[in-house]
């Protein structure tokens, strides 16, 4: 069965710096190469909120999407970590739907 599989990206790492460019340049590119496409929503950055104890935290992220015949679970695990390096952060969320074309 097809899956949609969802990569959020943060746009700041945990100092409140911008990613550069290059990084999300890099992710198009391998996912374009091996997947044969993607669509990215950078125009208006997403935001994430979330608990921490007392405080909430908040992120602005970029989704990317990527539609795949089969699901590799094993590639995708190991390609969340290289991401997890790249803009480091302790988890980076991947997610995938099963889809039915209408």
């Amino acid at each position: 069965m097809p899956h949609l599989v969802q990569i959020l990206l943060p746009l700041y790492d945990n100092a409140g710096h911008r990613f550069p460019p290059e990084a999300y340049a890099k992710v198009r590119s391998d996912l374009t190469e091996r997947f044969g496409g993607l669509t990215a929503y950078t125009s208006a950055p997403a935001e994430g909120l979330w608990g921490s104890g007392s405080a909430m935290k908040r992120d602005e992220i970029v989704v990317l999407e990527v539609m795949v015949a089969e699901l590799e679970r094993q590639w995708w695990s190991a390609y969340r970590r290289e991401l997890e390096e790249l803009f480091r952060q302790d988890e980076i969320v991947l997610r995938a739907q099963s889809y039915e074309a209408i």
